[in-house]
């Protein structure tokens, strides 16, 4: 593996690429292949499992009904790389010639964040109730199956602006985002603060409780 197999890629790095099936979601490539059936499904899974064994890099893969997601990541320097771009392309040919076609419009990565004045004071809690490991930062513990959703911890002024501790953020790619927050302030949502956008975009319910639109932009 060379060094550069090793460098970190932004939002912005891997945007320039032109993967057109893929969008980066938080620390991850994600696509959907939509196929004809299960068996097709498991064709794709099957051959996108051949080829990340000779690539000696190894996505995380759902199966369902017709329905492929993918998630590519170099878990060993905790984030994107050339690895995961190269290997983005061959899935995306491997699709092409089985016939299945990409789905972005529905890729969707949640965290939940709780607002606290002292980190410190409630993290160890959460890992250890929850069974989840320290992430990269001292912010954020993580789920080891990943399975489940990152919970990072946002340092807020003692008592904060309102009840509410939990809020949740919605990683979407960025041509996602103004429809999601469209159809969040048609169901009777409203506008909190945009001044961060495209980074994130915090919105509310009729009764306060607030939830973050948020995408890669922004943060290069």
């Amino acid at each position: 593996m060379t060094g550069a197999d090793r460098e970190l890629l932004t939002g912005r790095d891997v945007d320039g690429e032109g993967l057109a099936d893929w969008r980066p979601v938080f620390d991850e490539l994600h696509a959907r292949f939509r196929t004809a059936d299960f068996a097709s499904a498991l064709e794709l899974v099957d051959r996108i499992g051949a080829a990340a064994e000779e690539a000696d890099h190894h996505p995380d893969l759902g199966l369902t009904w017709g329905r492929v997601d993918v998630r590519l990541s170099s878990h060993d320097v905790g984030g994107l790389t050339r690895r995961d771009v190269r290997l983005a392309r061959t899935i995306s040919g491997i699709a092409a010639d089985l016939g299945a076609t990409a789905s972005t419009d529905g890729l969707t990565a949640l965290e939940l964040a709780l607002d606290t004045p002292d980190v410190a004071a409630v993290r160890p809690f959460w890992a250890a109730v929850l069974g989840y490991e320290p992430g990269p930062g001292d912010d954020e513990i993580s789920d080891p199956t990943g399975t489940r959703p990152t919970i990072w911890f946002q340092r807020s002024a003692d008592g904060g602006e309102a009840p509410q501790r939990w809020h949740l953020d919605v990683r979407v790619p960025p041509e996602v985002a103004a429809g999601r927050i469209g159809a969040a302030l048609a169901a009777g949502g409203v506008l909190v603060d945009d001044s961060a956008a495209p980074a994130f975009v915090v919105l509310a319910d009729p009764q306060g409780n607030k939830a973050c639109v948020t995408t890669w932009q922004g943060r290069d």
